[in-house]
């Protein structure tokens, strides 16, 4: 169980930190740079919307910290070990491969909401890259969270 929640907690933190990044994202997109003096501009260019940099820094942040919640009530879902090992271990996935999306998809034409072309915009490879690795998360968690839930719920008794 120890080893699990520290695997666990490691790569919510990592999410994260990742997370943090798209945050130095958003402010070069935002200024178009870093202000390394006052008033002085440091151009960076980045891909990408503003829009999408919000997303990929408060998404990631959020499912980070749902990984590292679930590392820490590990010991309280009444989940037999194998059930553990796939909670954290689908929780780790859900969450990197959801950061695969928002990255991805902040530099595809269509937002890696689909494979195809779709009313925002022509298909291309980070489409691809961002939609398929995301599109079973989009199932795992809601099946995950239900899990957990009934698990908690239960071991209340």
């Amino acid at each position: 169980m120890e080893r699990l929640q520290r695997v666990t907690l490691s790569h919510g933190y990592l999410v994260i930190l990742v997370a943090m990044l798209a945050g130095f994202m958003l402010m070069f997109s935002l200024l178009g740079g870093m202000e390394i003096w006052p008033g002085n501009i440091l151009q960076i260019p980045v891909y990408g919307t503003s829009d999408g940099w919000v997303r990929a820094h408060s998404g990631g942040t959020m499912n980070g910290l749902l990984v590292v919640a679930v590392g820490l009530s590990l010991p309280k879902m009444g989940l037999s070990p194998v059930l553990q090992r796939v909670t954290a271990y689908g929780f780790i996935y859900v969450a990197w491969s959801f950061t695969l999306f928002y990255w991805f998809g902040n530099a595809a034409g269509n937002r890696a909401l689909s494979i195809g072309d779709n009313p925002l915009g022509s298909s291309d490879i980070f489409g691809i890259l961002g939609f398929l690795p995301g599109l079973p998360s989009v199932f795992i968690v809601v099946l995950l969270l239900g899990l957990v839930a009934k698990g908690i719920w239960s071991s209340t008794g």
